[in-house]
């Protein structure tokens, strides 16, 4: 018998300010990356509880996400894959802020297209795609997302 296919649940928020994105700089394996705050979906919690707890840990901010980008399936490896719920949230302005989550190394407001330049340290090509959908208007209601029975 074959093992089950069992992606993780995750979620992630783009967060826009003056035409710049909210990212979060990371160590994994030795390297330095970059992705929106993100984090996976913990148990007895909604996925949209599950994107503010996030973005507090690893911001330092308490935002409540108006809006879903889209639902994205991703293959990292043969082993590892992800179903990534990215919500988004929009600012009149800059935040300063900083990560309560020590596996934060720092906090970035960027351009996207200091993004793109960073593209060989981004977590996955999911960073990149979500700003664009984001862009190209992918905002669609949370109550898309239905935890009546979470």
């Amino acid at each position: 018998m074959t093992e089950r296919y069992k992606p993780n649940t995750t979620v992630a928020c783009v967060i826009e300010a003056q035409g710049k994105y909210l990212l979060v700089e990371e160590l994994i394996d030795g390297e330095v990356k970059y992705n929106q705050p993100a984090g996976h979906l913990e148990a007895h919690e909604s996925i949209i509880s599950a994107c503010s707890r996030e973005v507090y840990e690893e911001t330092g901010l308490r935002l409540a996400p108006q809006g879903l980008v889209g639902i994205y399936q991703f293959s990292a490896s043969e082993s590892l894959a992800f179903v990534r719920y990215t919500f988004y949230v929009q600012l009149d302005k800059i935040i300063t802020s900083a990560p309560i989550d020590p596996a934060i190394n720092a906090l970035a407001w960027l351009t996207l297209e200091e993004i793109r330049s960073l593209s060989p340290q981004l977590r996955s090509p999911l960073v990149i795609k979500s700003i664009n959908d984001y862009l190209a208007g992918k905002h669609f209601p949370l109550a898309l997302l239905n935890d009546d029975y979470f």
